[in-house]
């Protein structure tokens, strides 16, 4: 490598470290103190009332950092003149949890006007809607600014579809600066919420790697036409809880949707699977780190983005 080469390298490693280090746990310490404690108790409270937006707060935060980074852009409303994420194939009639959004920035708003934007809010009620369901906590670095735009086409180009193949996974996610180990924690988040009908009726019908008395029950609440947006737990067993009981399923092949259960089959990445199923405190530390590591994924800071008054539409 020549000297200037070498050079612009280097110039580059040090744009890159010094972009990941603009985030910083302690980011409103001083601007809103406060901030978390009070996210906490509204996603709590939202929490005790319905359990299930947990799982719904959560992904938000994956279908935020997803498309462009972690900007909040999803959050966007649509409007006469504008198309944003929230109804992209992938989050129309699917995504929830955007009340508790408003909620916990109308909170914020009055202890501190125009200080926290809507994407750290994002970030705060993910990692709180974990911790309360029984996961891990880790913390969450803030700082991010807010989007003043979306994009409907990114939405479908950027996030991996149920009957995603092994490669795919690893694929987008090593585009979004993410190891094939990161893909497989967060696939964990599974372990809470629902999938529709429609996104897993390929799976239990017509894949070969599904235990058949699982796909059988599943096809009870999901006909093989019809009734798409009908539900079923991603993990059966306990699927208002944070577990690792998402990979003890993939093992014995009752994954839900095709994507799963391609995390486990004869692949190379089996034996993290077989690793989570039996320590959940491995999981536990690969999924608190990995979020970390999807929440540093290009997110707007400095003068870039603003903070927004209102989650739904920008300043």
């Amino acid at each position: 490598m020549s000297s200037t080469a070498a050079a612009a390298a280097f110039l580059l490693l040090l744009i890159v470290s010094a972009a990941g280090a603009q985030l910083s746990h302690k980011y409103y310490s001083t601007s809103c103190p406060g901030l978390q404690p009070l996210v906490r108790r509204v996603v709590n409270q939202a929490l005790s009332q319905d359990p299930t937006l947990g799982a719904a707060l959560l992904r938000l935060f994956f279908h935020d950092c997803f498309v462009n980074g972690c900007d909040a852009s999803v959050l966007l409303d649509d409007t006469a003149s504008f198309a944003g994420e929230k109804n992209a194939a992938p989050n129309m009639n699917s995504l929830r949890g955007f009340e508790v959004i408003d909620a916990v920035k109308s909170s914020v708003e009055a202890k501190c006007n125009r200080t926290v934007s809507c994407a750290d809010i994002v970030a705060l009620a993910a990692r709180d809607s974990v911790a309360a369901l029984g996961g891990p906590y880790w913390a969450v670095y803030l700082g991010r600014r807010d989007a003043r735009t979306a994009s409907r086409s990114a939405a479908v180009a950027n996030l991996p579809p149920p009957g995603a193949s092994l490669s795919t996974l690893v694929s987008s996610f090593g585009a979004k600066g993410l190891a094939a180990g990161d893909m497989i924690a967060l696939s964990g988040a599974h372990t809470i919420g629902q999938a529709r009908c429609a996104n897993f009726r390929q799976h239990i019908y017509n894949d070969t790697d599904i235990d058949a008395g699982f796909a059988a029950v599943r096809q009870l609440g999901c006909e093989a036409s019809g009734g798409d947006s009908l539900t079923a737990p991603l993990d059966v067993q306990t699927p208002l809880v944070f577990d690792n009981e998402y990979y003890r399923n993939l093992v014995v092949h009752k994954g839900l949707l095709h994507s799963d259960q391609q995390l486990f089959d004869g692949g190379q990445y089996d034996y993290l699977v077989r690793r989570y199923s039996v320590n959940k405190a491995a999981f536990f530390a690969d999924f608190a780190a990995a979020m970390v590591k999807m929440g540093d994924m290009s997110p707007l800071t400095g003068s870039s983005g603003e903070i927004r008054t209102n989650c739904r539409r920008w300043n």
